[in-house]
């Protein structure tokens, strides 16, 4: 039976990041992917927004890792040629009710150490964007958008070149402890037109939305510590038509996500979303990703706010995504969570918890960030 130094369960942008932080640190790894390609899922589904780090709890993981992931983003685009458009974003208040809002977010944006992130008045915003209408914004300089499909397929390019290997359809159908205890490693059976077994000293699992599932798989794993997922679907509208804003524009966030902003693609098209709809399913695979076009009603109202110069019928439903979310509805947002030999006690294990956005900005930093607590548990 062959054996490897590591198995990284999960070929999105995370997976990814992290087998190529763990080939280049010279271990002998395997990434398994069971769809025909990587980063078709969540990875594959999102805004492409390289966020700044400005909303998220002082000291939490998601602040440290977005402010570090987007620095080292950028330079890592900038260096292997990946393209990235700064287009800098205006998170506004619509009305004076929501001043205090926007304080706040600022406040919470330096207590994270943002860069390049300042409060100007409603005629400086709509002297950058005259078709804006908003009281006050907060203008972040480092937020952009990254071609997250050529970011995947460096990282994947970084990842072989350091003598990794891939391996898609190959699902995982069980993990156990080799021997009594996992100090020996892990030995895996792994679904597949050719179906096989190995064993690996590390077992990291990057599997996104479906990363509860697949730590129902590992034997030994203590099921408390295994956190029930919840999916929150987020549709996106584009607009027909130029855009007339050259910057992204969010508004005031709301439960559950970041309210119907406005972003723009490399080409400079808007597109609006996403709004949160939780899902009352219990797996992944009963996700409909279909965008509901009555939801576009709800869109127009929101978008107004800021934009009241949008026409009617200047939406269109486009795509839908949904966020590995280990939080219920009407909750604070949770935090990246790393679950650890330190917390679960099977030595080499680390399962990977709720890595949703930002989790296409810090995915650098959190390869790292695991790097780190991998050699700290030897």
């Amino acid at each position: 039976m062959d054996r490897v130094d590591c198995v990284v369960i999960g070929a999105g942008v995370i997976g990814l990041a992290v087998a190529r932080e763990m080939a280049l640190q010279g271990r002998e790894t395997i990434l398994l992917e069971r769809e025909s390609a990587f980063g078709t899922i969540s990875s594959a589904r999102n805004s492409e927004v390289i966020h700044a780090g400005i909303y998220y709890p002082k000291d939490s993981l998601k602040a440290k890792l977005c402010v570090e992931g987007n620095r080292m983003l950028y330079e890592y685009c900038r260096t292997h040629h990946v393209a990235t458009q700064p287009y800098g974003k205006l998170i506004v208040a619509s009305d004076d009710s929501q001043l205090d809002d926007l304080q706040a977010i600022l406040y919470k944006a330096q207590q994270n150490n943002v860069p390049e992130i300042k409060l100007i008045t409603g005629e400086q915003a709509k002297a950058m964007e005259p078709d804006l209408q908003c009281a006050a914004a907060v203008l972040s300089s480092t937020t952009g958008i990254v071609d997250s499909h050529g970011f995947m397929l460096s990282l994947l390019g970084g990842f072989e070149d350091a003598g990794g290997m891939i391996a898609y359809q190959s699902p995982l159908i069980s993990a156990k402890p080799i021997g009594t205890s996992s100090q020996d490693g892990f030995e895996l059976e792994i679904g597949g037109a050719d179906g096989m077994k190995i064993q690996t000293k590390l077992l990291i699992n990057c599997a996104g939305m479906s990363a509860p599932a697949i730590a129902k798989k590992i034997e030994g794993l203590d099921q408390g510590q295994i956190p029930k997922a919840y999916f929150a679907k987020g549709n996106y509208f584009s607009l027909s038509g130029k855009s007339p804003f050259k910057h992204l524009i969010y508004p005031i966030p709301e439960p559950g996500g970041l309210g119907v902003h406005l972003t723009l693609d490399m080409g400079g098209q808007a597109k609006f979303g996403p709004d949160v709809e939780w899902l009352e399913i219990d797996e992944e695979n009963q996700i409909d990703y279909t965008v509901n076009p009555k939801r576009g009603e709800g869109f127009y109202a929101a978008v107004r706010k800021y934009w009241p110069g949008l026409k009617d019928n200047a939406l269109q439903p486009d795509y839908s995504g949904v966020r590995a979310k280990i939080v219920p509805p009407n909750t604070p947002a949770g935090d990246f969570c790393f679950n650890t030999p330190k917390d679960h006690g099977l030595e080499g294990l680390f399962n990977l918890y709720g890595f949703e956005s930002p989790g296409l900005t810090s995915s650098l930093a959190i390869a790292k960030h695991l790097e780190g607590q991998i050699k700290s548990s030897l």
